[in-house]
């Protein structure tokens, strides 16, 4: 079965990288802008959708908001990647936001980001999936129904993808992504040439539909309330900027400048595309409702549960080429295996942060082990479950997951930038170089506007998206707050137990009085003699075996066959009146520690091995239990002394013979042959075994 398992394992992932092979998966900025910006790229896809939606609470009339709520977005996509660009020269190392905040702010903040950015790595997942999903499901009407099955798998297959390691992964990422952003400047710049130089009138599938206002004509507070609504709603579009400042150590050198050129690349051609497809859909009068089964019109009635809502970009992309021709076609793929793809950005985010948890004790230290492709295998494994549990319990609507979206990242955002203030401000009082303080003096104005822009932001965002989902995101954030909280307590009080002492303290280490060994002995047979013989050779201070009377017949029947052999150890019984077996050994071993509180006491189990799963079933089970309480106890040493059945010799040798044909290069060596391993005779024994090495052996 292990083999089996291995096998399945290399073919999933490949074959294990030694760890002077980190290097070669460094990424250049070819390969890192795909891996890492796919998913602000991609949120062109879902994002102006989600601004057309909201904007038609009110109607149509009041997606003539549109190009100031884009507007908007645009000012702060520059801000924020222009901050981040501070961000990745000052902390390269990886931490990013987490680190940022932690070394300015303090420990608690650090852990307010860590536990907001974690959530929208998840989050990041599954939106990106559930949205890919809807846009392949425009086309492929078996993914429209079977939502939920298509979009886990696909979160397995992106799990399995990025198992294999960071470049490898980002590789296959690369080419349709760069197609991804062909085909939509593409789409944008014939759009344009259409308009303006044929002057052909564009019509969107859904131009000729009414959209029935849910509010009617709204005014005052509660038009600025939809408008700010609607911006929160955009920004949706930032999501994953942060990614590359967490994601510095996998550039290539010098890392810092590659990291910074390719947040200047990802923020200009997502302003590019995010300004084009928004004034495309306007241009095409594309229609969009939140829910479009009663609030879009067609011919005057409702459309209806069967009407299923294309996004945006599938419905420019039908007014610009036609729908159902090959470019249309060919876009909607692409988007949606960018869409797929742009989870990436969480896979190389969220196993990164946890590692860099983990190392600083706020979560389990299994998240910093490398795997076998040298990639953090268990936190990327715990986000696609994360992430999987979010798509099943949301029924991957994207609309409905879009809700509980960058909450989390515009704290993140907000308390890095404040962090950056105080860092140039340390900075600032300690340097005297004019030409260095001026730059210093400029990137605290860049990231002050950020950290005042963001703050504002994050507050509209929990005003206008709180009641609509994002209260489940805040849950998620103090969540991982507590628990971080309380792994870290848990690791620094192991520690602090496990301190060596200081001089002053060095009693303590001091020598125990006496060493007390016992024997446990339920009858006589092979294994107690081992363990008598083997306790026998510690020389400790007291030697004797121990029995609980269970059974009359059985405990006065080992007490005949005890003294026959004449054994050289006295045998005490416990009486259990209840049949009890693992209590009165805990409080005879208990009371021995009371009596003399400085002896140290050893336990001997004898314990059978056998070669099946099922047959530990059968055995061991009252010595599980008693080394389980005894190991509570202080003071209290606990040896196993196994004695090997038959069964388990027979297994050592099918794993000897295993390991010896799957050995590299046992083949051309001729040390194997058909049935098993063979001798210099080329002769074999019954089953194969070897009788020359089993002689060799000996």
């Amino acid at each position: 079965m292990s083999k089996l398992t291995d096998v399945s394992k290399r073919i999933l992932i490949g074959s294990a990288l030694r760890s002077d092979r980190l290097a070669e998966t460094l990424l250049p900025k070819r390969i890192a802008l795909p891996v890492f910006a796919s998913d602000p790229l991609s949120s062109v896809a879902y994002a102006p959708g989600e601004v057309l939606m909201v904007l038609s609470i009110a109607g149509f009339s009041a997606f003539h908001f549109g190009p100031w709520i884009t507007l908007a977005i645009v000012v702060l996509m520059i801000t924020v990647v222009a901050s981040y660009r501070q961000n990745v020269r000052a902390y390269p190392s990886g931490g990013g936001d987490y680190e940022v905040a932690t070394v300015n702010l303090g420990p608690r903040a650090g852990r307010a980001v860590a536990g907001a950015l974690l959530v929208d790595y998840v989050l990041t997942v599954a939106v990106s999936v559930a949205a890919g999903v809807d846009n392949l499901g425009s086309a492929i009407p078996f993914v429209s129904e079977n939502k939920v099955g298509v979009a886990l798998s696909i979160i397995a297959l992106l799990t399995v993808m990025n198992l294999r390691g960071v470049r490898e992964s980002g590789t296959v990422f690369a080419v349709p992504t760069y197609l991804f952003v062909l085909a939509v400047l593409g789409t944008i710049a014939w759009g344009a040439f259409r308009w303006f130089v044929l002057g052909d009138t564009m019509k969107a599938p859904s131009a000729d539909y009414q959209v029935l206002a849910e509010q009617g004509d709204l005014a005052g507070f509660a038009l600025i309330f939809l408008l700010l609504r609607a911006f929160s709603s955009g920004c949706a579009a930032l999501t994953g900027v942060e990614a590359i400042s967490n994601g510095v150590p996998a550039f290539r050198r010098p890392k810092s400048r590659n990291a910074a050129t390719t947040l200047a690349l990802m923020g200009g051609l997502a302003v590019t595309m995010f300004c084009g497809i928004i004034a495309l859909a306007l241009a095409t009068d594309v229609k969009m409702s939140e829910t479009p089964a009663k609030d879009i019109l067609i011919d005057g009635r409702p459309a209806g549960p069967d009407y299923h809502q294309d996004p945006v970009i599938a419905q420019v992309s039908a007014a610009v080429f036609g729908d159902g021709s090959v470019p249309f076609l060919f876009l909607a793929a692409i988007t949606a295996l960018v869409l797929f793809l742009a989870a990436n950005t969480a896979y190389n985010g969220f196993p990164v942060l946890g590692s860099i948890l983990a190392q600083d004790r706020y979560l389990p230290r299994q998240l910093h082990t490398r795997g076998d492709r040298l990639a953090f295998s268990n936190g990327i494994v715990l986000l696609a479950v994360f992430a999987g549990a979010l798509v099943y319990a949301y029924d991957s609507d994207s609309t409905r997951l879009i809700q509980l979206y960058i909450v989390g990242v515009f704290v993140s955002f907000t308390l890095s930038q404040t962090g950056m203030v105080r860092h140039w401000n340390r900075h600032l009082a300690e340097e005297r170089d004019p030409a260095a303080r001026r730059r210093m003096l400029r990137a605290r104005v860049i990231n002050a506007f950020g950290a005042f822009f963001t703050g504002l932001v994050l507050v509209v965002v929990l005003i206008t998206k709180f009641a609509h989902g994002a209260w489940v995101a805040l849950i998620g954030m103090a969540v991982f707050y507590a628990m971080m909280t309380a792994i870290r307590r848990h690791y620094d009080r192991v520690a602090e137990e496990l301190a060596l002492p200081r001089e002053a303290e060095r009693e303590e280490m001091a020598r125990p009085s006496r060493v007390h060994s016992i024997v446990l002995v339920s009858k006589i047979h092979k294994p107690t003699l081992r363990a008598l013989a083997y306790a026998k050779l510690v020389r400790s201070d007291v030697l004797e075996a121990l029995s609980v009377n269970v059974d009359p017949e059985e405990t006065r029947a080992l007490r005949e066959e005890w003294n026959r052999r004449d054994l050289d150890v006295p045998l005490k019984t416990l009486d259990s009146p209840y049949r009890e077996v693992t209590r009165p050994v805990v409080e005879y071993v208990k009371g021995l520690r009371r009596s003399n509180p400085r002896a140290v006491i050893s336990v001997y189990i004898p314990e059978y091995v056998v070669g099946h799963w099922y047959e530990q079933l059968l055995h061991n089970q009252s010595a599980l239990r008693l080394k389980g309480r005894l190991l509570f106890t202080p003071g209290v040493m606990v040896t196993s002394v196994p004695y090997q059945l038959e069964s388990s010799e027979r297994a050592r040798l099918r794993a000897r013979r295993r390991s010896e044909w799957s050995a590299p290069g046992a083949v051309r060596r001729g040390s194997v042959g058909p049935t098993g391993p063979t001798g210099p005779t080329g002769t074999t024994g019954p089953g194969g075994r070897d009788r020359a090495g089993d002689e060799r052996a000996e």
